[in-house]
């Protein structure tokens, strides 16, 4: 692979020495409210330079690190089947490099295809997932694929009791009433992530985080921002509570929609989490 040029932050060096692959799947083609979460990775490598590589949090630097940016997949617009398959493809590619994909959104039903690649290497994989939303309708205006509907294709995928879902606000009733069956749905907080977290320590986990989850006080930059969420300091201790697994297979951020927050802030926030995950996770 190409390295690209207009890299987020330290994710410089070559593909072939790299341990993590960073790459943009902008699409938002099933958003339900407002578009634009498609123009975010190129938004985040663009303000990324305002931000330092070192966290002082962790007193760890992404230069540390051998993290490769691979830029933004050229997805089709319109076609969210295509759109998938050629994710599918790319992460697939990645796992059987030995490297860990790292995905910016997009919309969430991207993860969908980078979970789907993950799942042909490791059979047992279990998804935490954190998002002010349940995602578990099974269609949504008759749609199967959808960013409504994407935690319900994922578990069609790793079945029962694979997915553990926090600080869930919003959904159908008829959501949280399947989700009592066949997911682990913590609602508005992350209280059971530390025992969550002793029980994955030996299995294969993918992390995908919807921004949303955050407060749209906190992060305004999102197409369907829904009050009550959690702040930034909540989500850091949660992120940090997960360094203790040793098993992160990759991970995603999605969601962001850049424009509806001009003044700049969610999109430095949604850089500066994914800088403090990469250190942990990799």
């Amino acid at each position: 692979m190409k390295k690209n040029i207009n890299t987020f932050l330290e994710f410089d060096k070559k593909y072939k020495k790299s341990t993590a692959v960073l790459f943009g799947a902008p699409f938002d083609g099933t958003t339900s409210f407002k578009p634009g979460a498609r123009f975010a990775p190129s938004a985040m490598r663009e303000d990324s330079y305002a931000l330092e590589s070192y966290s002082p949090y962790l007193d760890k630097d992404l230069k540390e690190l051998n993290l490769f940016d691979a830029g933004d997949l050229e997805l089709p617009f319109g076609d969210k089947k295509k759109t998938l398959k050629k994710i599918e493809k790319f992460v697939s590619k990645i796992v059987k490099d030995n490297k860990k994909p790292i995905m910016i959104g997009g919309e969430h039903l991207v993860s969908l295809a980078c979970i789907k690649a993950l799942t042909k290497k490791y059979d047992d994989l279990h998804i935490i997932h954190f998002d002010a939303h349940t995602d578990l309708r099974n269609d949504y205006l008759g749609e199967k694929l959808s960013h409504a509907t994407v935690m319900r294709r994922i578990h069609n995928i790793v079945g029962d009791d694979k997915i553990y879902q926090f600080c869930i606000r919003s959904g159908l009733k008829e959501e949280f009433e399947w989700a009592k069956k066949h997911t682990h749905l913590e609602k508005f907080t992350a209280n059971t992530l530390n025992s969550t977290i002793e029980k994955l320590k030996n299995k294969p986990v993918y992390l995908t985080i919807d921004l949303d989850v955050l407060d749209p006080s906190v992060f305004s930059g999102t197409g369907t921002p829904e009050a009550g969420g959690i702040s930034f300091s909540y989500l850091m201790s949660c992120i940090y509570a997960i360094k203790e697994l040793n098993n992160i297979v990759g991970f995603d951020l999605v969601e962001l929609s850049p424009k509806y927050d001009q003044s700049g802030v969610s999109t430095a926030t949604a850089c500066k989490i994914l800088r403090e995950l990469t250190l942990v996770a990799i």
